[in-house]
């Protein structure tokens, strides 16, 4: 990764770094019922959301991976976050994650702003591969990934759980040559 962080701009969003004064908007995402639904982090209290916080300076500390605070481009409001964890340059892959407030859905930020991820990881860090793992109810972020050209490579059965629940996971994939 960088020394200096990378500021990424489309149309209507900025990607930043995220800083201390984004906790209440990280809990406020990360505790919405909603939001958490289909999602691996949940908090209850703006103190364990600090662990988020930790978890995305360490990633680029470590260098194995990088996430930034989505934000409007005109009133610079905090939408959700969008990233890239799990990075190996050695395998040159990365997995793909994010998530909106759930006010800004449907609004097409995701769709908009995941190619300034690909074209970072691709072109910035050198991966040749961007892997995402979906739990298979949430047809919603699949219908996204569908229309970012992702391919769905395969489903694992009851994998993992959740809420003392098995669940099934689908794997999709992006590639550099697409």
């Amino acid at each position: 990764m960088k020394t200096n962080f990378p500021i990424l701009e489309s149309e209507r969003t900025i990607l930043r770094q995220f800083v201390a004064s984004d906790l209440q908007n990280v809990f406020q995402g990360l505790s919405h019922p909603e939001v958490i639904k289909y999602y691996g982090v949940s908090f209850k209290s703006l103190e364990e959301t600090k662990e988020q916080m930790t978890w995305f300076s360490n990633l680029e500390k470590n260098e194995n991976g990088i996430w930034w605070a989505v934000c409007s481009k005109t009133s610079r409001k905090f939408l959700g976050a969008a990233g890239l964890n799990d990075v190996s340059k050695e395998d040159k892959k990365a997995e793909i994650g994010f998530w909106l407030l759930p006010e800004y859905w449907g609004n097409g930020f995701i769709t908009e702003i995941v190619p300034l991820l690909f074209n970072y990881a691709f072109n910035c860090i050198g991966l040749n591969r961007i892997e995402a793992f979906v739990e298979t109810e949430n047809t919603n972020c699949k219908k996204v990934l569908e229309k970012l050209n992702f391919n769905l490579e395969s489903s694992l059965k009851d994998c993992e759980i959740k809420n003392d629940k098995l669940i099934n996971l689908d794997i999709y994939s992006k590639l550099n040559t697409q």
